[in-house]
């Protein structure tokens, strides 16, 4: 009931200082006070005043935000596991699956598909060694580049 008393107060206060901003002639700002002097009165009006001084003091209403806070903290929690996780438990198992299938079981590298020889370069002014592509050594390209530099 007191509740009820001072917002009807502040909103007869809101609505006489609107009046003395009207007379002013600021019209704009005087039309703002009485809408924000309203709000206390319609809230008395729908009885959400009578409510929230029923719930504030009330101990199963505590109780019932309590019980949400933690739905509302498990939930969170999930989301934030499941996203760092990757997933469900089934999307996991079929990445763990994918990846075993990455490798094939008598190899001890990953299988990258077949190899391609390198392209044959136009020999240099210099007359070089035949280069070692020609004898089947994958590491000609490198052995070419490290003879350029001198090492």
């Amino acid at each position: 009931m007191i509740a009820e008393t001072v917002c009807s107060a502040a909103a007869a206060a809101g609505l006489g200082i609107a009046a003395v901003t009207a007379y002013r002639k600021r019209f704009l700002a005087a039309a703002r006070l009485v809408a924000y002097s309203l709000v206390p009165l319609g809230l008395v009006m729908t009885g959400a005043v009578e409510w929230a001084a029923d719930t504030a003091f009330s101990p199963v209403a505590w109780a019932g935000f309590g019980v949400l806070g933690a739905s509302w903290l498990l939930f969170t929690t999930t989301r934030a596991v499941e996203r760092r996780g990757g997933g469900t438990r089934k999307e996991r198992k079929a990445a763990r699956a994918a990846q075993r299938d990455a490798v094939a079981p008598s190899a001890s590298a990953p299988s990258l598909g077949p190899a391609k020889s390198p392209a044959t370069r136009p020999e240099s002014k210099s007359k070089a060694k035949p280069r070692a592509a020609e004898s089947g050594d994958d590491f000609s390209d490198i052995e070419a580049i490290l003879k350029k530099h001198g090492i």
